[in-house]
């Protein structure tokens, strides 16, 4: 059984952005562009999610206004997606479901990934204010970095896990220059 994509007879707020991020896999493809993520190739390597799926989320995302698609800088031949600034304003969601998840479902050893504010490397707290200066930090003074149960980076991680093993300012770029493309039958190698 399919269910629908929207929420007949459901006219309230939360019904209508439901529509939109309530779907299984973009909460995750939210926070993956928060962390910096760009390319669909990245996307699906770091998420491990079909391709037709996130073919369909990042459409649905892009569609709503939460997502752009653009060439890349300086290729022209790669597109990349970027937070609007409507995708923007889902941060106070994504940062609380995941202080949610820390509380109620805390992995081993701890957070995989922490918060820190940019201008003191302070943590934030749930709310998203720094624990060291008080005030409540936006977006791009927020710097994600590994946290105590962030397992050690293994020899086949995929580009994404391996750059987040380092601290990051969120919004910035994860991975500066494209991975290297995979052979396709009958090319070179």
């Amino acid at each position: 059984m399919t269910l629908p994509r929207d929420y007949r007879g459901q006219t309230c707020a939360l019904a209508r952005s439901m529509e939109i991020v309530g779907e299984r896999w973009t909460l995750l493809i939210l926070r993956d562009a928060f962390y910096g993520v760009r390319r669909f190739g990245e996307f699906a390597a770091h998420l491990g999610v079909p391709r037709a799926v996130l073919a369909d989320r990042l459409a649905t995302l892009t569609e709503a206004g939460v997502l752009v698609r653009r060439p890349e800088t300086g290729t022209g031949r790669r597109e990349v997606y970027g937070l609007t600034p409507k995708g923007v304003a889902l941060w106070p969601a994504v940062r609380a479901l995941t202080a949610w998840g820390e509380e109620f479902h805390a992995a081993e050893g701890g957070p995989r990934r922490v918060f820190l504010h940019v201008q003191d490397e302070a943590p934030l707290e749930p709310d998203g204010r720094c624990t060291g200066c008080g005030s409540a930090v936006p977006v791009q003074d927020v710097l994600v970095a590994p946290g105590p149960g962030l397992a050690p980076s293994a020899p086949d991680d995929d580009p994404v896990t391996a750059a987040l093993a380092r601290p990051h300012r969120l919004l910035s770029p994860l991975l500066t220059t494209a991975p290297p493309r995979r052979p396709t039958k009958g090319s070179p190698r």
